[in-house]
């Protein structure tokens, strides 16, 4: 069986923050923030507005545009560090809320890294005859676990959701390799400190990012036979344009094949690859057919990779 994406969708609140709102609340400076990460502007939730509800509008534009309904859903899986409460799980929220009556329900946690752990755990569960349509949610607020008193992260981080409903597609579609992977001796890099705040050592998180990304690319592609070369898009994990160029330099594609988001929404986590690969379907970057790779790390240290190919 070939199983693959269905339909994508993503959500973003309205709330608009600017470099130049961030002057006023922390002591840095738009050129500062451009030039060291390529973030202009992102987006924060408001105060009524919580994880699922962001959840919740993604995955209603997914399941449109895949023209399943929410009844044909066998399973929802949704990818956050910031749930609405530690229980019970936006999953289930959400499946209540858009009446998947048939469905079960499961959050799961890889930070930025878990839509990519969520795919391929619903391609598993398709491929296995288990369950048939499966809803895969990323979702943040990180506004949520913003440490405002440190500037070199609450700059990076924004709130948002997207979305994708995996089942069967046609001969020689979808998912065609994937590599996960972690280093729980990295956790203490980045991660949810004592007080509930995002911590980062910034030079650490780099230097395995640019390693890490370009790598699991190459590795998913060569799974299938190609080369770094046949690759016609690249989404990766809106963290910092530093280490996404450097990641996209070194696997020699140009600027126009790369995904990128992260200007006007930041670093949002587990919704950051599904909100840019929801963006670039929409805005005609990816075509039927093109060979894709959606490649994401974070903190755990966890990261994840998968090769498609694109259509149903």
């Amino acid at each position: 069986m070939n199983v693959g994406i269905l339909g994508t969708g993503h959500y973003v609140p309205t709330k608009v923050m600017t470099n130049k709102d961030m002057e006023k609340i922390v002591d840095t400076t738009d050129e500062w923030i451009r030039t060291r990460t390529g973030i202009e502007e992102r987006r924060f939730a408001e105060d009524e507005i919580d994880t699922s509800d962001m959840a919740y509008h993604a995955a209603k534009e997914a399941l449109k545009e895949a023209n399943i309904s929410p009844e044909e859903i066998d399973l929802i899986l949704v990818a956050t560090v910031t749930p609405d409460t530690p229980f019970p799980s936006v999953s289930c929220m959400i499946q209540d809320r858009l009446g998947a009556t048939n469905a079960a329900a499961l959050d799961l946690g890889a930070a930025c890294a878990g839509f990519v752990y969520g795919l391929v755990t619903a391609t598993q569960f398709v491929k296995a005859g288990a369950y048939k349509n499966v809803l895969v949610v990323g979702a943040d607020k990180l506004s949520k676990i913003i440490d405002w008193e440190d500037r070199s992260t609450c700059v990076l981080l924004g709130d948002g959701a997207g979305a994708i409903v995996v089942g069967e597609v046609g001969e020689g579609k979808g998912v065609l390799s994937f590599e996960l992977g972690s280093k729980g001796s990295g956790g203490k890099d980045l991660l949810q400190n004592k007080e509930g705040f995002m911590e980062m050592n910034g030079r650490e998180v780099f230097k395995f990012a640019v390693r890490q990304m370009p790598e699991s690319t190459v590795n998913v592609v060569e799974k299938i036979g190609l080369q770094k070369e046949d690759v016609d898009y690249l989404v990766p994990h809106q963290a910092n344009i530093r280490i996404m160029d450097a990641a996209r330099e070194r696997l020699g594609m140009a600027s126009d094949k790369m995904a990128k988001t992260i200007t006007k929404y930041g670093n949002n986590s587990s919704a950051s690859i599904p909100m840019a690969l929801s963006e670039s379907v929409k805005n005609g970057n990816i075509k039927d057919n093109d060979l894709i790779v959606l490649v994401g790390f974070g903190g755990g240290l966890a990261w994840g990779a998968a090769a498609i190919r694109w259509g149903v």
